[in-house]
């Protein structure tokens, strides 16, 4: 975090293909350039911190630290970011561990946003609170840390189907082994004012869909997922939007026999062979790509792997941001406005200061 970073995030919008030179990684004839920091969405800026810090959360939403940053279109120019685990003022940005000292812990909330022009940062247009202003946790979480219970909930992914909002979310018992309870969905039908559970759909602790990433394409939601969390590869589910609620007909790819398979999860082949953490995907259209980005625990990077077909096959692992420069990183959103053109905006989150960054980098063919 330096003024050398901002520095490139500037040059980098004004002249993308300078910067690109010498700077490159081939995949499929696509380059992929150096991946630089726009700016803090979440908590206070640290001393000497030059990033651009368009939201002041602290003050305005009691919210000093969180993560995550799960972000989906929800109408033309209107975003909904989810949230995950989050502390208030007191919160110490290199404590041992993030806290709830104060008594402020959620376990996770949601923000929005209007603002489409991304190169000066990500402005919150407002936040879902309680009588008092300040943020509201959305998927409620039992806080129990016995290991044994309900520890917390945590969004991997969202997406606006038929016009509805949904958030898909694990319920943890205990991190030490990312020992779950179950995976299921909410939903708002009030563009996320108000959320309910979704009766009908959930995923047991082993499943593998038990933390996932949903991209809408030809009247599909598709749907990867790994179980939960970072050390199991990626698999394959679709669905109609109109079905997001009936489990029963989601559709699993079965690579032994090249077909969607229904109803039965556990016929969904490996499509990326890797220890997935969180993801999320897009299909860039300017580009006819498929692009995932996801935490590799194994290397400790965000890696990037891009396909022609969603089905695969997906390319080599390219090391989009490396933890040697951004340390203790973790997560990685695609913004939908990465579908449409050569530059890649993404959330990513570093444990400390335990809060969530805006992340660019730009493609280009040859």
């Amino acid at each position: 975090m330096n003024r050398l970073n901002i520095l490139l995030s500037l040059y980098l919008s004004f002249c993308p293909y300078m910067i690109l030179y010498g700077q490159k990684m081939d995949i499929s004839s696509t380059v992929v350039g150096k991946v630089t920091c726009i700016a803090r969405l979440t908590g206070m800026p640290l001393p000497e911190e030059e990033f651009m810090s368009p939201n002041s959360t602290v003050q305005q939403w009691n919210i000093g630290g969180t993560d995550l940053g799960i972000i989906w279109e929800q109408a033309p120019g209107k975003y909904g970011i989810f949230f995950g685990d989050s502390y208030g003022r007191n919160f110490k940005p290199f404590g041992p561990k993030p806290n709830d000292a104060a008594g402020e812990w959620r376990c996770n909330f949601l923000a929005f946003s209007t603002d489409t022009y991304l190169n000066d940062g990500l402005s919150f247009s407002g936040v879902v609170t309680d009588n008092k202003g300040e943020a509201r946790e959305i998927i409620p979480g039992g806080k129990d840390k016995s290991g044994k219970g309900d520890w917390t909930s945590i969004p991997t992914a969202a997406i606006r189907a038929g016009g509805i909002d949904y958030v898909h979310y694990f319920n943890m018992r205990n991190w030490r082994n990312w020992d779950t309870n179950y995976s299921a969905l909410y939903r708002s039908v009030d563009s996320g004012m108000s959320w309910e559970p979704c009766a009908n759909v959930k995923f047991s602790s082993d499943s593998y869909f038990g933390q996932i990433g949903y991209f809408k394409k030809d009247g599909y939601v598709y749907m990867i997922g790994t179980e939960t969390g970072r050390d199991t590869p990626a698999r394959l589910a679709r669905f109609r939007e109109r079905d997001i609620e009936r489990q029963e007909r989601y559709e699993y790819w079965d690579g032994t026999i090249n077909k969607w398979v229904r109803g039965d999860e556990k016929r969904a082949t490996v499509i990326i062979d890797d220890k997935v953490g969180e993801l999320s995907f897009i299909y860039n259209y300017k580009y006819k790509k498929w692009i995932i980005a996801y935490f590799a625990s194994a290397r400790y990077d965000i890696t990037l792997r891009m396909a022609d077909d969603i089905t695969g096959p997906w390319s080599e692992p390219y090391k989009l941001v490396d933890s040697k420069e951004y340390p203790q990183l973790y997560g990685s959103f695609f913004h939908p406005l990465s579908s449409y053109g050569d530059e890649l905006y993404f959330l990513m989150s570093m444990w400390k200061p335990y809060n969530v960054f805006l992340m660019k980098t730009v493609l280009f063919s040859y």
